[in-house]
């Protein structure tokens, strides 16, 4: 594939659909989404078609890809809860496969992490694994793109570590801290996405920033970069996930999961693949650190509390 004139992007109107969405729209692609969020929240002003993202009827998920060049699918969920499980979750992904083949689209473009692995102890990475494993099975031609620990405006991860950083007194790290973590810019993992959907042959590649920081580094100088002061104790994972429950209690909202923090202590949010994106974020943070953390974004508002 030479060159793109349609493409379907799940969740445009989300954190890295819209990324990606905003690069096709730039190079003159005609752009749809589908998508469980309102239309109130279009970013594009109209110029994104909109369809559902319903996995319930999967004839009408077939519809919405006819004639599509190309599927962007960023879906996925960050933890079970309720009806939302990774099983479901791995289920709907295959279902958005089989349905994109039936339609005829060319190729497509899969956002998983790095180190993610059916075999894979955590469910969260267990289940990204066997996504993958589906994609490959479903007779699509296909790029899998593996990003570790995604940074940009409107993160909620690095945006609610700041917030916490600016409204506590102390900042648990859990274990040694010493763990390494090489974050990746959201709009050169888009470019990625972008430039993984005009070749043509199958493959899979991690979306890795040129900087690798040891965990208890990287909250330092992101502390650094706001101008705040915080002490940073070392904790046991538990007491470090009790302390942040309290907190998810305050804001009424699921603030970070024994997956996450198993997967960054084990080095999952890591690779030693070349750079695929050139912005670092000790630069990023120089321009943007100012504006980290003012307010809270909340993941099960923001993810959960809508149709899945």
């Amino acid at each position: 594939m030479h060159d793109l004139a349609s493409a379907v992007v799940t969740g445009a109107f989300s954190y890295t659909g819209k990324y990606i969405a905003q690069r096709l729209l730039d190079r003159g692609v005609t752009v749809k989404t589908l998508t469980a969020r309102p239309v109130s929240q279009d970013p594009f002003g109209g110029r994104v078609e909109a369809a559902p993202l319903d996995f319930s009827d999967l004839d009408a998920l077939r519809r919405s890809m006819e004639g599509a060049d190309v599927l962007f699918n960023t879906y996925w969920v960050r933890f079970g809860r309720g009806r939302t499980t990774f099983d479901r979750a791995v289920a709907n992904s295959q279902a958005l496969f089989e349905a994109a083949e039936k339609a005829g689209v060319g190729r497509i473009v899969h956002v998983s992490i790095t180190n993610a692995s059916a075999k894979s102890e955590l469910p969260y990475f267990r289940g990204k694994g066997r996504v993958e494993d589906a994609l490959k099975g479903c007779g699509v031609p296909y790029a899998i793109v593996r990003p570790t620990l995604v940074f940009g405006v409107d993160d909620v991860l690095l945006n609610n570590m700041a917030w916490a950083l600016r409204r506590f007194p102390i900042f648990p790290i859990f274990g040694s801290g010493n763990y390494p973590v090489r974050p990746v810019f959201v709009e050169d993992l888009a470019a990625l996405a972008v430039d993984a959907a005009l070749q043509s042959e199958s493959a899979v590649t991690d979306a890795v920033g040129p900087e690798t920081f040891e965990f208890e580094s990287l909250m330092r100088l992101l502390a650094a970069s706001m101008g705040v002061r915080s002490a940073f104790v070392h904790t046991s994972p538990s007491l470090g996930l009790g302390l942040t429950k309290l907190i998810g209690l305050l804001v009424r909202d699921v603030v970070l999961i024994r997956d996450e923090v198993d997967g960054l202590m084990a080095g999952l949010l890591t690779s030693c693949a070349p750079p695929s994106g050139a912005t670092k974020l000790s630069a990023w943070l120089q321009d943007n650190a100012a504006g980290l953390g003012r307010s809270y974004v909340p993941e099960l508002r923001r993810n959960y509390r809508r149709p899945d």
